[in-house]
């Protein structure tokens, strides 16, 4: 039987990208400072003073904004960073991103080197308001291993419902500083935002526990989705590493293929943030050897989200799309998967 939750394939050191850019004593530098970063860490350099009216708040990724916007409501003005279809593996940040992590109230990112390219910004408006690593508040035992490259994490925490939850309350921490007077609704938004979330999580289960043994390898673009595999009990493959800066060559590809045509698996997935060039020809390289699967037109939502104001723009909506995604794909006909 095939093991659950994945050993990454053709992956080669997602973080490898990111040290390249940074030399010796300047990485070293960058990596102490963003990694004791947190609402009320001892790395912060700023404490949080109250403020007056609105929470202005800087965001990176979608579920983060998504996150922030659902816990603050009407007392924060969030300004996401990252949109529809954009990669935070690889983004690098605008002018007018670097002043809205300068001048925010406060500043949420994911870390775990998931927003490789920004650390040193982190480093900077730290110095500036509070600048808070969401995903500290998940135990160190929980994370999992990069898988290739030794001392490093999979930052990918949201596809982990029940980890990612754990991420709410640094949340609520930090804008109750900034706003004392609404640490209630703050608080209650932080419950209802992870009620919603599991109830999304138990839509997934029911979903996702239609595909058959046989069928319950999901490959995708890259190694996004090993929390999602952990959670749910599928075996997970990527074309690319951890990072999508990780380049998938020509073995990785007849790799994968030869596995696909052997297991006869019926179905891979590109994601919104990745073209999918690099899987249309791994599912040629199947069809050589007589295996012909699919590639769904759906994509997964894997590092970025929905269109804002859709269903799939919201982290529970996003984990419902997914899982309906794969399930109408690796679900056999006739097994009542619309």
């Amino acid at each position: 039987m095939r093991g659950r939750g994945t050993v990454p394939n053709g992956s080669r050191g997602w973080a490898g990208g990111f040290a390249g850019r940074f030399a010796g004593v300047v990485l070293v530098g960058v990596l102490a400072g963003v990694t004791t970063f947190g609402c009320g860490g001892e790395g912060n350099s700023v404490e949080a003073e109250a403020v007056e009216g609105t929470i202005e708040v800087t965001a990176t990724t979608m579920h983060i904004t998504d996150m922030v916007e659902s816990i603050g409501g009407d007392e924060v003005e969030v300004e996401g960073l990252m949109g529809p279809g954009v990669d935070p593996h690889t983004y690098q940040a605008s002018q007018s991103d670097t002043e809205a992590l300068i001048d925010a109230d406060a500043v949420f990112y994911n870390g775990l080197f998931l927003e490789g390219q920004m650390q040193d910004l982190f480093v900077q408006a730290a110095e500036q308001s509070p600048t808070v690593q969401v995903t500290e508040a998940v135990p160190e035992d929980e994370l999992l291993a990069s898988g290739d490259y030794e001392g490093q994490n999979d930052p990918h925490v949201w596809f982990a419902p029940e980890l990612w939850v754990m991420t709410v309350d640094p949340v609520v921490e930090q804008l109750s500083e900034l706003k004392p007077g609404s640490r209630e609704i703050f608080e209650e938004n932080g419950e209802e935002y992870k009620r919603e979330v599991m109830e999304a999580h138990e839509y997934a289960e029911g979903q996702l526990s239609e595909v058959p043994e046989g069928n319950r390898v999901l490959v995708t673009s890259h190694d996004a989705f090993s929390y999602f595999g952990e959670a749910y009990d599928f075996e997970v493959r990527g074309l690319q590493g951890l990072s999508t800066e990780d380049e998938a060559g020509t073995g990785d590809v007849q790799q994968l293929a030869d596995f696909l045509a052997e297991e006869e698996i019926p179905a891979i997935f590109t994601e919104s943030s990745i073209p999918r060039r690099n899987l249309e020809a791994v599912q040629a390289a199947a069809q050589d050897q007589g295996w012909d699967l699919t590639i769904p037109e759906k994509e997964l939502y894997g590092d970025a989200m929905g269109e804002p104001d859709t269903e799939e723009g919201t982290y529970p909506g996003m984990l419902r799309a997914n899982a309906d995604t794969i399930a109408n794909a690796l679900v056999p006909e006739g097994n009542g998967q619309e």
